[in-house]
């Protein structure tokens, strides 16, 4: 399959104090809408959210949302992915685009039998790579049936593996290297191991991806990895880990205060500035193994 674009170059114009102006190539992220649509048994299909997405992992992405937000229990609810709109060339079997408007919409075909709560449909019809949940249309939509994450008794991850994370991380920002201008989400092992990333404007899609990805492959819950995001904690990333189980998130920006609510209520390790060679422990800091007899965890900061 012939993947979608995820950088554009273009001519810049630089002004600088102290300095000549001048032209020259730049790369920027990609930008675009996917309108996912669920596809029913009788035939009907029906368009449930548009997000601005970074093209690519399209399908981990729609399947990792459904799931997130509840929609979707389990890949077997799953007949089929596909792009409306793409067609294969003949011989070659790569997808070509049939048309901007309709290759930015991708279809999640719903097993016979699967049943689907409609209203929770309308609660959840509109989001965007800002800021995720803006636009859903009541408060109830923030609940979408997380529960307290079940750990493998022992599960703990050294302070020292912590802190190289975010380095890990960057050296699978391929797309971040080129543009400066992408989010991403990693899962890891406890030793820290990288195990899946993935890239996206939006810090909730690159997690979508990341999650759907191991929801497709029926590798949930993940109740032994370690998740890090590129940038700060929100509460809606917090749920969406919740729902697929991961007992620790850590970040390299700050929490909001629901976040920190939400990961307490539920039972999550939560981390914060991972950079600079230390971090925060708001919660859950049982499963943090120091290695000095301070230890890692600090106050949070006033700014």
């Amino acid at each position: 399959m012939k993947p979608a674009p995820a950088t554009f170059e273009t001519t810049v114009r630089r002004v600088e104090s102290g300095a000549d102006e001048r032209e020259f190539a730049d790369v920027l992220a990609v930008e675009e809408p996917l309108e996912i649509r669920l596809g029913f048994a009788d035939g009907a299909h029906k368009a449930i959210s548009i997000t601005m997405r970074t093209p690519g992992d399209d399908a981990e992405l729609a399947a990792g949302f459904l799931f997130t937000e509840g929609i979707i229990s389990s890949p077997t609810q799953v007949k089929q992915i596909r792009h409306c709109g793409l067609k294969i060339s003949k011989g070659e079997g790569t997808l070509e685009r049939a048309g901007s408007l309709n290759s930015n919409t991708i279809r999640v075909d719903l097993s016979d039998g699967t049943e689907v709560d409609f209203e929770r449909l309308k609660r959840h019809f509109y989001t965007s790579s800002s800021c995720g949940v803006c636009g859903k249309s009541s408060i109830e939509a923030l609940s979408t049936g997380v529960r307290k994450i079940e750990i493998p008794k022992g599960m703990s991850v050294k302070s020292e593996v912590i802190r190289r994370l975010p380095d890990e991380l960057r050296r699978r920002q391929e797309t971040f290297d080129k543009t400066g201008g992408l989010h991403a989400s990693a899962l890891f092992g406890a030793e820290g191991q990288i195990d899946i990333a993935r890239e996206d404007v939006g810090r909730h899609n690159a997690l979508d991806k990341v999650i759907g990805a191991k929801f497709l492959a029926n590798e949930l819950p993940l109740n032994e990895s370690v998740l890090l995001v590129s940038g700060r904690i929100s509460f809606e990333l917090v749920q969406k880990a919740l729902m697929a189980g991961i007992p620790i998130l850590a970040a390299v920006g700050a929490p909001s205060s629901l976040a920190v609510e939400l990961a307490r209520e539920f039972g999550m390790t939560l981390i914060g500035f991972v950079r600079n060679d230390r971090f925060n422990v708001y919660c859950g800091g049982e499963r943090v193994i120091s290695d000095s007899t301070i230890g890692d965890r600090v106050t949070i900061p006033a700014n």
